[in-house]
């Protein structure tokens, strides 16, 4: 029987004051871990952790092979490759939804498991969402199978996820016996792949609603009545005040933006130009209705009421962009208002709406909205400023933004080539045992940068800095539960309840447990959480522990019931309008039948 200590205690409470924190969210994943750090090292004499052993996980080789990854990654997203597969998918689909629906899991999941899954639907995202509205398809019921199909797609290979990482490192720390090779469970992750795929191609187009009509920004978020265009008369105090400057200036308390200017057959953005307002121009306002009344009578406008604003007025791709953005977690600009983040001033963009997590819509005074984690944007700017964006890390563009490296007969050029040979060499150098997995990924790294695919800047600029703070922080924490002996006693608790059992049941349980945990704290704090005590339960089973902990790392891949639980979710949770039911309604069935799945391929692949 093992012994309870206060060291155990003291660890406990860490773990539940820790996932506390990560269910509500009162701050940060990645503060949270650093906090776990803190604490772990200050309270040592019950802990058991040094000072080395609480900065372990920044030196962890999971932690350094995510970081490389997210910046390989971008080097082949930066090559313009995405673009062409989504050229060739349009060729592929000709309007089919389940054509394009096929294509869109086909080609996600391989993809995925070569690269890291998370920036894979970061640049699949806009894609999908222009063929959904070339398709006349709604993005609803592509944008949750692109997202799952990414999650499935991470179980193929070892680098797939930063939750196999991570799994594969606890596995040789808990055993003693070599971490996970490159394709150690991808018999295993093929099968769950082609199973969960045939779920999202035939059960969840059944169960996902239409929550977005396609091809019609403006209408999904409501803004038409907010939108008006007016003619300028000669006699408008307008007349010679630059079109940036009016809404900043004698009508600012108005809180109506000006969005462009139709001067002759020429438009042009008002955020992004320095051009005076002149005699016949039409302009495009953004405001209350009540308010737009107003604004034309104090600067003696004509309101032209025929003249509807949609899309196409908005969206001008020769220099206008109306782009969708969504807040991601590791965003600097959660928490600040809109008006602080000065999107106009410093992007020349205008905020149309926003949509929150759950549905809501906000379509006014913008100015103190506070930016959360999850919230869609809708705004008009440039095309150049789009792309900026895109690269700044702060937003997700979920619409298509032009690529520069794309040659102009449509082809890849040699920049794409050089990041694909570098990717092939990672994967080959670390699969036949060459390198490790994380000198392979650094090596790889550098070379995107020697080879001109990537610049050193854009390299630091790809990785999510938050997920790396979240590793480094709870792999020390999952050290701090064996060190204490609490893995132990915890492992005695179910060994217990499992001797009534049979083997295979336990398995499948740990498999259930794991995913449950990952959909409210994150994937690879229940794996470090649950990982050792899984393999403590093995070998008190007299069971095999390699099969246990598999289990624990295929359910922490598969969060499929909650926007939260994977960032990949919530990633599309914005640009899909989805509410937090649609993933409980096509995850949870998934979640069930992958745990058959997952626990009858263990069995059959590797036994118990």
């Amino acid at each position: 029987m093992v012994a309870v200590t206060s060291g155990m205690l003291v660890v406990f409470a860490l773990v539940v004051v820790t996932m506390a924190l990560f269910v509500t969210e009162a701050a940060p994943p990645d503060v949270t871990a650093i906090g776990v750090i803190v604490a772990l090292v200050v309270l040592e004499p019950w802990t058991r952790v040094d000072l080395q052993t609480g900065l372990s996980g920044f030196s962890s080789a999971a932690t350094i092979t995510v970081l490389s990854m997210y910046a390989l990654s971008e080097g082949v997203r930066q090559t313009g490759a995405i673009r062409v597969l989504g050229d060739a998918v349009a060729s592929f689909t000709n309007g089919s939804e389940s054509r394009l629906l096929a294509a869109v899991v086909g080609l996600t999941g391989p993809v995925a498991g070569v690269v890291n899954n998370t920036p894979v639907v970061a640049v699949f995202v806009p894609m999908v969402s222009d063929l959904a509205d070339q398709a006349n398809v709604s993005p609803s019921k592509l944008l949750i199978p692109l997202s799952y199909a990414s999650m499935l797609g991470g179980t193929l290979t070892l680098v797939g996820t930063a939750t196999n990482l991570v799994a594969s490192e606890a596995y040789a720390a808990a055993t003693g016996l070599p971490p996970f090779s490159m394709f150690t469970f991808t018999p295993l992750g093929a099968v769950v792949f082609v199973v969960g795929a045939g779920y999202l191609l035939t059960v969840a187009p059944r169960l996902l609603p239409e929550r977005i009509e396609p091809g019609n920004r403006t209408g999904n978020y409501g803004v038409e009545p907010f939108l008006a265009r007016v003619l300028v008369p000669a006699r408008s105090p307008l007349v010679g005040i630059p079109a940036g400057e009016v809404s900043d200036d004698t009508y600012r308390d108005l809180n109506v933006d000006i969005l462009d200017v139709l001067r002759g057959g020429e438009h042009f953005i008002a955020a992004d130009s320095d051009r005076e307002v002149e005699s016949r121009d039409i302009l495009t306002i953004r405001g209350d209705p009540a308010t737009i009344r107003r604004f034309c009578d104090l600067a003696d406008l004509r309101f032209l009421p025929r003249a509807s604003v949609t899309d196409a007025e908005l969206d001008r791709p020769e220099r206008v962009a109306l782009v969708e953005l969504v807040v991601p977690r590791e965003s600097g600009l959660v928490g600040e208002t809109i008006g602080g983040a000065r999107l106009r001033e410093r992007y020349d963009a205008t905020v149309l709406a926003v949509r929150r997590r759950g549905g809501d819509l906000i379509r006014e005074h913008f100015r103190d909205v506070e930016l959360q984690v999850g919230d869609s944007l809708l705004l008009q700017t440039t095309n150049e400023t789009a792309r900026y964006l895109r690269d700044s890390g702060d937003f997700v563009v979920t619409s298509e933004v032009a690529d520069e490296f794309i040659e102009d007969n449509g082809g890849l050029s040699p920049t794409s080539f050089r990041a694909f040979a570098v990717i092939a060499a990672v994967i080959g150098l670390a699969a036949l045992g060459v390198v490790p997995i994380a000198i392979a990924a650094l090596g790889g790294v550098a070379a995107m940068v020697t080879l001109g695919c990537l610049s050193a800047s854009d390299a630091y600029g790809a990785v999510s800095w938050n997920v790396i703070f979240l590793l480094a922080g709870v792999i020390p924490l999952g050290q701090a539960l064996q060190l204490t002996g609490g893995v132990a006693l915890l492992s005695e608790f179910v060994g217990v309840a499992a001797t009534y059992l049979p083997v295979v049941v336990v398995l499948a349980a740990f498999y259930l447990l794991t995913g449950l945990l990952a959909n409210v704290i994150t994937p690879v704090a229940s794996v470090v959480l649950m990982l050792p005590v899984a393999i403590d339960t093995a070998f008190g089973l007299g069971a095999d522990p390699f099969g246990f902990a598999l289990a624990v790392t295929f359910g922490g891949s598969t969060a499929f019931m909650t926007p939260i639980g994977y960032q990949t979710n919530l990633m599309v949770y914005g640009p899909g309008g989805y509410r937090f039911t649609d993933y409980l309604r096509v995850g949870a069935p998934l979640q069930l039948l992958l745990t058959v799945v997952t626990t009858a391929g263990i069995v059959l692949l590797w036994g118990v």
